[in-house]
């Protein structure tokens, strides 16, 4: 692994939705989030980071140092308890309080086991607290709640699905044959059943991230991993597909990265300026986002056509002194 990033980072991706549900709410029936003062459309950051982790499982097979912490279906325990393993044993148990006990160095050296081994704690940080204890790592790597350009119509639609998955016959001697003289006995219009499906027709949704320099330097967060924060970005939803999220593209033409140079003469002050920043990020994404708008004539828009977006040009002409903004496509492409 080459060392870690010297400059801070901000980045923005449009992506949108065609007929589907970007973020089921679970608190709401699982109806895509919105927020009830303006029906602006919201993704969670925890759904962000779940497509870039599982664009990095299927990128990189889930092998060291590309592995993921953070997976469906497991018990993040076994590999704290992997990390003590690695890095001189499993702490001292106490069994009257029953917990392990590690020390600081022991905490540490396990923390510092999985950032160099695990992606998804180098960028995003984990809790890892719990079990056998490995501390606490943040991660340099972080993303705010997506949020739709405009409001969201929520849907709740009808389906029908013209099989059953009717569980009313049991015993220990059922099998195909018994299910199968039970079909026959049905009424057709019994061997159908009715569900519901949450949707919006669609929703152009505004992501905004942020990277610390000072934090990458902490967990190892190095050049090559900034690289494949970019892939898997862009391709999130591309081995993401399912009948519940409809179409969802993140558009590589406004997928754009805003990159702090520096601006002092100095080279021991520049490189201080790149990695703290030289413009607060709420100015860099403003020259994104306030220059969105629906065209003239376009009551509900049903495509990423349907809005005036700014050009990167634009956007490069209204930077700050030391900042400097790329297409994440092209940073992707680069040598």
């Amino acid at each position: 692994m080459s060392k870690a990033i010297a400059n801070r980072y901000e980045f923005i991706f449009l992506f949108d939705c065609e007929n589907g549900n970007p973020n089921g709410d679970p608190d709401a029936g699982n109806a895509p989030r919105i927020d009830p003062e303006d029906m602006a459309g919201l993704v969670s950051d925890v759904a962000l980071k779940r497509r870039i982790r599982n664009y990095v499982l299927a990128a990189k097979d889930n092998v060291m140092p590309y592995s993921i912490l953070v997976e469906q279906g497991s018990n993040i325990n076994t590999k704290i308890a992997r990390a003590h393993e690695e890095t001189g044993g499993m702490p001292d148990f106490d069994s009257a309080k029953k917990k392990w006990k590690p020390g600081k160095q022991k905490v540490s050296d396990a923390a510092a086991w999985l950032c160099a081994n695990f992606y998804d704690v180098r960028a995003f940080g984990a809790v890892l607290s719990t079990g056998p204890n490995a501390g606490q790592v943040r991660g340099p790597v972080q993303l705010a709640f997506a949020r739709s350009v405009g409001p969201v119509l929520p849907m709740d639609v009808s389906i029908t699905r013209m099989a059953v998955t009717d569980n009313e016959i049991r015993g220990a001697k059922v099998g195909s044959k018994e299910f199968e003289e039970w079909e026959k006995k049905q009424a057709e219009d019994e061997l159908r059943t009715m569900g519901r499906k949450a949707l919006i027709p669609y929703g152009l949704y505004v992501g905004k991230g942020f990277i610390s320099a000072n934090l990458a330097e902490r967990t190892g967060f190095s050049e090559e991993d900034l690289r494949l924060l970019w892939e898997a970005v862009l391709n999130m939803y591309e081995h993401d597909r399912s009948s519940s999220k409809g179409v969802m593209t993140v558009h590589p033409e406004y997928a754009l990265v805003f990159k702090h140079a520096g601006t002092d003469s100095n080279e021991e002050q520049r490189t201080r300026q790149a990695k703290l920043g030289c413009a607060p990020a709420q100015n860099l994404f403003a020259l994104v986002t306030e220059s969105i708008a629906k065209l003239d004539g376009v009551a509900a828009p049903r495509k990423i056509g349907d809005y005036r977006l700014p050009t990167i040009e634009e956007i490069r002409d209204a930077l700050p002194d030391g900042v400097e903004v790329h297409k994440m496509a092209d940073l992707v492409a680069s040598p």
